[in-house]
């Protein structure tokens, strides 16, 4: 019998200054059995980082046609591609081709180097490509805001993002711009 996957509510506010984006997101989150509550919670953070009202969680691991996230138009074509993690080149490749943009969080220190340093000069023309690495040690701690219901406030200044709960310290995420998108 195939585990089912364990669903997660979260009540997110988020304040974007960067963006100039301000709104309240009552999300379900889905988590894969095999997936970490680091990975999940890198999940809720990339869709507080690109949050947008038609901004929605995937398949992602339970299906290898979509990512973590996606945005699409009222046509149904894809805006942004979210991936997290460290998807190969072919899976690079593909969202590249079908999204105006492709965005990837990867996390895990210096296993995301390693993964990265091949794989950077194989995307090299991918032109719609944003690449980013959160610090050592941001999953961790982001995991422990992780619970079945959550009330979480995030607030993106300056290129960082505070996400709390308003019972334990706000964890502060930072990241590496690995890549930006080239301009066309």
């Amino acid at each position: 019998m195939a585990l089912k996957s364990t669903i997660y509510k979260a009540d997110l506010q988020i304040a974007d200054m960067d963006r100039h984006y301000y709104a309240d997101h009552a999300l379900t989150i889905a988590r894969h059995p095999s997936e970490t509550d680091e990975r999940m919670m890198v999940r809720l953070v990339a869709f507080a980082m690109f949050a947008s009202e038609r901004l929605e969680f995937c398949k992602g691991l339970s299906d290898v046609d979509e990512p973590d996230l996606w945005e699409t138009d009222l046509t149904g074509a894809i805006v942004q591609w979210v991936d997290v993690g460290q998807p190969d080149e072919r899976r690079i490749l593909k969202a590249a081709g079908r999204a105006e943009q492709v965005r990837v969080i990867s996390y895990g220190g210096r296993a995301s180097e390693v993964w990265w340093k091949p794989l950077e000069s194989r995307v090299a023309r991918v032109r719609n490509l944003t690449m980013l690495n959160l610090y050592e040690g941001c999953a961790a701690a982001l995991a422990t805001l992780a619970q079945r219901s959550m009330r979480l406030q995030c607030t993106i200044q300056e290129g960082q993002l505070w996400l709390g709960n308003g019972v334990a310290d706000p964890v502060l995420v930072e990241w590496d711009r690995w890549r930006e998108p080239v301009a066309r």
